[in-house]
């Protein structure tokens, strides 16, 4: 059995693709999500960025949390991470087992890609787009 899965993150619902990386982890499988950049948000774009703007002005000072970075590969590990029980010791472990690259690596071009993508009928707005606004 195959211990390694690749998602390929294209054109895919970032919370599709966060809940199948997070299955996958609990399963106790590495996993790797590349070109986080191009995974989309569903919604009106003002509509999601005033959630994720919200959300950054929480944490108050430098010095305190919590920490949201703008990266579009730490906001899809920030969210596969809200999909786990990340305090408690399998979900730390699961974690720990996830990889988010804005790019798809060298070592990982040859390797066969799982892809979530499906027609999308509505609005949304890129992770470049959405880190380049915040």
């Amino acid at each position: 059995m195959n211990r390694e899965i690749t998602i390929d993150a294209k054109e895919s619902v970032l919370g599709r693709v966060a809940a199948h990386a997070a299955k996958q982890a609990l399963l106790g499988k590495t996993v790797t999500i590349v070109n986080c950049n191009q995974a989309i948000i569903t919604g009106r774009k003002p509509v999601i960025l005033k959630k994720y703007k919200s959300l950054r002005a929480k944490g108050g000072s430098s010095l305190k949390g919590p920490i949201i970075s703008k990266t579009p590969e730490r906001i899809m590990k920030r969210t596969v991470r809200g999909m786990l029980s990340h305090r408690q010791g399998r979900g730390e472990q699961a974690f720990a087992r996830i990889m988010c690259y804005n790019k798809t690596p060298i070592e990982f071009e040859s390797v066969e890609k799982i892809s979530l993508k499906r027609p999308i009928k509505t609005r949304f707005i890129t992770l470049t787009e959405l880190s380049g606004e915040l």
